[in-house]
Formats: structure tokens, sequence, C-alpha cells
């Protein structure tokens, strides 16, 4: 069986061999061949690979990776690569034939067991009380996430996390370009942490107004800000909600004050509309994976976060 492990080199030991920095030059070996699963993944492999190649993107278009299925572009990508990065098989099950039976030559990074990256217990059911939950003790578990939420791209601190363990793979593959791909990622992490103070300014006139979701997604951005999602319409896009749910959120609309309630952009969904009809709630759409009309490539990540953030403020601002 071929080892997936996540490389634990650090960037300052790359950064100290004084490797050239810049694009291929006369007699040096292309780069690797990425691939990576969905948008907010691929912008920050992206990021990190600047100046030395551009990664394929797997799944894009208005698909979700919870009932994406490989294409034969995919299937020659996974052929070729010599990298995979996703965050794990609680998000990309769709991956999990095409890397054993395709990705064979490979090295597959799983973004849930990079060193930093926090992971939050998946929640059941879809009424929640603030912050229902604990918090992992590391990255790099023995279950490789199983009963963890794989939302983790929606904590820019996890992002940093996960840009460097993603540089430290590609410097251990190609040695030539390492001190480039660690010069990125240092670069990268700290537009992260600026990005991280941009958000957390934006939302601190909304943290504590109470909203609901339409899937269970966000806990990472609820936790990062402080914010207060009072429920999910359901706990997984594929799983309708039933009639005691949906009782249930009515309840948890009127107790909490619940001020928006929130969509998703792939999944129009009329219950939205139901819940908040007749109520004094506001409406809108999130995005958790940036599907609906964002380019890839390096800035894809920064305006998927931004999107998502301007849409919490308009709804929750506008609520009483």
């Amino acid at each position: 069986m071929r080892a997936r492990l996540v490389p634990t080199m650090l960037l300052g030991t790359l950064l100290a061999w004084g490797c050239p920095v810049g694009a291929a030059k006369a007699g040096q070996r292309e780069a690797p061949k990425v691939v990576a699963t969905i948008l907010p993944i691929h912008a920050l492999v992206a990021t990190v690979m600047q100046g030395a190649g551009e990664p394929v993107l797997l799944v894009h278009g208005n698909v979700s990776p919870h009932d994406y299925q490989l294409k034969p572009s995919d299937a020659r990508a996974l052929q070729e690569a010599d990298v995979v990065v996703r965050v794990g098989p609680r998000l990309e099950a769709f991956l999990e034939r095409g890397l054993d039976g395709l990705a064979r030559k490979a090295r597959v990074v799983t973004l849930m067991e990079a060193p930093g990256v926090r992971l939050l217990p998946a929640r059941e059911g879809g009424v929640w009380e603030p912050h229902e939950h604990e918090d992992a003790e590391t990255a790099g578990h023995a279950d490789h996430g199983e009963g963890m939420d794989p939302h983790i791209w929606l904590d820019p601190a996890n992002a940093e996390a996960m840009v460097r363990a993603i540089a430290a793979v590609l410097g251990e593959v190609d040695l030539e370009r390492a001190a480039l791909y660690a010069t990125n990622a240092e670069r990268a992490t700290g537009e992260l942490a600026a990005l991280d103070q941009e958000l957390r300014s934006a939302l601190a006139p909304v943290r504590g107004k109470p909203f609901i979701v339409f899937h269970d997604a966000y806990q990472y951005l609820e936790r990062a800000y402080d914010l207060t999602a009072a429920g999910s319409i359901t706990v997984s896009p594929d799983q309708p909600p039933g009639a005691r749910r949906l009782a249930e959120l009515r309840r948890k609309i009127e107790e909490s004050g619940a001020v928006c309630v929130f969509g998703e952009a792939r999944t129009p969904s009329p219950l939205v509309a139901t819940l908040a009809q007749g109520r004094n709630v506001g409406t809108g759409e999130l995005d958790p994976e940036g599907i609906a009309g964002i380019d890839p490539g390096p800035e894809a990540y920064a305006r998927l976060m931004r999107r998502n953030v301007d849409t919490l403020v308009r709804c929750l601002s506008a609520g009483s």
C-alpha cells in the first residue's frame, strides 16, 4: 500500500539551502505535475507554485465535491500527477478509487493531517448551542480525520498551516525549486494573516447575531470570528431535512432571534424562503467551496472568503 505522508520539513531549512529562486532555468527539470481537488485548495497550491507551474483543478464549475464524479480528463491528470493535494476522504470521497487505481505514483497530501491544522468534530443534528464542539488535539490523527468537519479552509489560520505543508512537500519532490516554494509560502502566510485581520474587523459589528445556514459547513468560520450560528437546515447537502428538523429550526429561529437564514448558491432551496416566511428574517446565499463565479487562481481563496463574509455582514447588519 502506498504511504500517504505529510512532510515535516521546516521552511527555514528550505530557505537555508539557498536554492535559486525564479522560474525554470536552462537545464532545470520541469516543475512537478500537481493536482488539487477543490477551488480554495487549488488557490493555495497555485500561490505556492507561482513562478514554477500551475496545478490542475479537479472539481470545477457549479459542482460540489459532495456529489462530484471523475471525468476522463481527471483520470488523465491523476495518472500524470506527481503530487495530489486534497482535504481528506470525508470531503472528497469521489477521489478514493482514483487515488488507488490512477494516482499510484503520486505523493498524496491530506491537508486534514497537516501540522498546525486545527480540526473540529462534525456536529450532529440541525440545532446547536453556540460553539458546540471541542478542539481536536492536533492534526494527523490515526483515523485520518474521521468524525471531523472537513471544511478546514474556512479558517485562514488553517490556510496558513496548509500553505506551509504544501510548500514543504513540493520542496521535497522538487529540490531545485525548494527555496521558491518556501519564499512563496512565507509571502502567502503574511497575506493570509492580513486577510484574517480584515475579515475579523468586517465581522466584528455582527458578532452575536444568530443565523441559520443551509448545511453545516461553516463552523471553522464561526469559531475563528466568534459568530453565532444557531443551526443548519441539513447536516449534509445530500440529506434533505424531514418535517421534525424543520419544526425544530422554526422554534430555534423564534427562540434565538435568528436574524438571517442562508442558503447556498449551488443548491437554491425553497426551504430557505419557507423558514423565513412570515418572520422578520433576512436571507442570503453562502458558497463554502467557491463554486459560483470565482475563477481559479492564486487570488481565488481571498475572493471566496471576502464574498462569504460580505454576504454575512450585509444580511446580519440589516437584521434587528
